[in-house]
């Protein structure tokens, strides 16, 4: 069986080294980069390592596109199961076995970090707009999917590639998370949620353009979850 990390970065030159540093200290298998079209020294970073599979993007597509062209080389290079990481430094390596146990207990398709289980140790506090779109996005899930999640966008998680390979994932931009819970739940796959730590230490980091306005963010996540919904039950 083989397993593989995938993290995809935009412009984290600052933490990347770190990051993929610290993913080896716990991680000895496949770990591949997503570089999203980054225009800082990412590209640099990346170029001087050679412990990991680099996919560059020509332009920044989005994090969604980013995590769906990290599923398809995860696929050609046979991965069997994967885990993804964000690299802001918000995800603690040292998780990562305790992902793919969960994943070997074979009762789940998909474990989900969660940073507000009550197990979650917190570094910092959550941006009150932040958590308050999470609970209410969380809340509109379970209500169509009976699973009781906490966490709706945590960026940690585990699949089995076997399971993600049925989910025809094509949202580019941040809400591609809503649309995976939409469709694993119409694909009958089996989820549960695994407590990790809640890290923030940059409350200024930025969506980008018009999502940085929380409504509408909201809405872009609702309108999506519907479309996701819909195109589905096909």
């Amino acid at each position: 069986m083989s397993d593989a990390v995938l993290l995809p970065v935009f412009d984290e030159g600052a933490t990347v080294g770190a990051v993929l540093d610290a993913v080896r200290g716990y991680f000895s298998g496949c770990v591949i980069v997503v570089d999203d079209g980054s225009r800082d020294r990412t590209a640099e970073v990346l170029a001087a390592r050679d412990d990991i599979d680099v996919v560059t993007l020509s332009r920044n597509r989005g994090y969604g596109f980013a995590l769906s062209t990290g599923f398809g080389h995860a696929r050609r290079v046979g991965v069997s199961r994967l885990i993804t990481m964000d690299c802001d430094g918000q995800h603690e390596p040292a998780h990562i076995g305790q992902f793919l146990d969960a994943l070997a207990e074979g009762d789940s398709d998909i474990v989900s970090g969660s940073r507000y289980l009550p197990q979650s140790k917190s570094t910092g506090a959550a941006p009150e707009r932040r958590r308050e779109i999470n609970a209410r996005v969380a809340e509109e899930i379970n209500a169509v999917t009976g699973w009781g999640l906490t966490d709706a966008f945590c960026g940690f998680k585990a699949y089995r590639m076997e399971a993600l390979s049925r989910l025809d994932l094509h949202e580019p931009g941040y809400a591609m998370p809503i649309e995976l819970w939409a469709l694993a739940w119409r694909q009958g796959l089996r989820v549960r949620e695994i407590p990790v730590e809640r890290i923030y230490c940059d409350h200024d980091r930025s969506f980008g353009g018009e999502l940085d306005d929380p409504e509408l963010r909201l809405r872009y996540y609702r309108e999506v979850w519907q479309r996701a919904l819909e195109e589905a039950m096909v």
